[in-house]
């Protein structure tokens, strides 16, 4: 198994699943870190959130992000996907809803109002540490070493 392979493995293992991380953005050179439940599927982080909030509001203007969670650190680019129930979301929502099931349906989110978002963090860096072992992963060009 290649290195980066190896990696996503253990990605896939440790944040395919409701989870939280910590993601910074900046604005007017300052930075911002908030702590999201998110979702990590084929090399991005997925969100619910809400289009008004400030971490979208940063992300329009600098859509480069930092990320961190459990023994991982790395980059990535932001996207607002659009509304939970927009066409291009049918695929996502389904695994969002049940990664997050525990709170999704409990008030927390309110998939009628327009303003209910997906955030995709497209990874494009990062450093992932699993019981000793170091991977520096480029998931741009899917490699790790």
């Amino acid at each position: 198994m290649s290195d980066f392979n190896e990696a996503i493995q253990i990605m896939t293992g440790r944040f395919g699943r409701d989870t939280l991380i910590s993601v910074a953005t900046i604005e007017q050179g300052r930075p911002f870190v908030r702590t999201v439940d998110a979702l990590y599927q084929d090399g991005a982080f997925y969100v619910v959130t809400y289009a008004l909030s400030s971490k979208i509001r940063q992300i329009a203007a600098n859509p480069e992000v930092a990320v961190c969670g459990e023994w991982f650190s790395g980059h990535g680019i932001g996207e607002n996907l659009g509304h939970v129930r927009a066409d291009g979301n049918a695929q996502i929502i389904p695994k969002l809803r049940d990664a997050f099931s525990a709170w999704y349906n409990d008030g927390d989110v309110d998939e009628d109002d327009p303003n209910t978002c997906i955030l995709r963090i497209r990874l494009t860096d990062g450093v992932l540490f699993n019981h000793g072992t170091r991977f520096d992963i480029d998931f741009t060009n899917s490699v790790a070493s």
